[in-house]
């Protein structure tokens, strides 16, 4: 089983609808959708989803929390994480267009927010 369809098997036996995880998450329902299909769910939106769960998918996932653990705390990355994924750039590449897509749609539904309140 790899990460999206694990992701996926918590969210449903946490009984939480999609609608619900996606507005949480501030993310299409779609979006949701395309995560549980990825094999290489990107670290970072594991940890999101978990936060909203209360889930602690070290559990799951514990070669990633090894990776990405410093000090006693998981690290959070941000465009830094490129060298992380080098492996799978495809992958990152692709996080990063689907995050760049909900934040243009953010920025068209909620139109009267400034362009630099969104961290392009």
């Amino acid at each position: 089983m790899h990460y999206g369809e694990t992701v996926e098997l918590v969210v449903r036996r946490d009984n939480i609808s999609i609608s619900e995880l996606s507005r949480r998450l501030n993310v299409s329902r779609r979006s949701i959708y395309n995560w549980f299909s990825q094999e290489n769910l990107n670290f970072e939106i594991i940890c999101k989803i978990g936060d909203v769960l209360s889930h602690d998918f070290s559990v799951e996932f514990p070669e990633l929390f090894t990776k990405h653990h410093r000090l006693g705390q998981v690290k959070y990355f941000n465009d830094s994480r490129m060298s992380d994924f080098a492996e799978d750039s495809v992958q990152y590449w692709k996080d990063k267009y689907i995050n760049l897509l909900e934040k243009h749609n953010d920025y068209l539904r909620h139109g009267t927010q400034s362009v630099a309140a969104f961290n392009y």
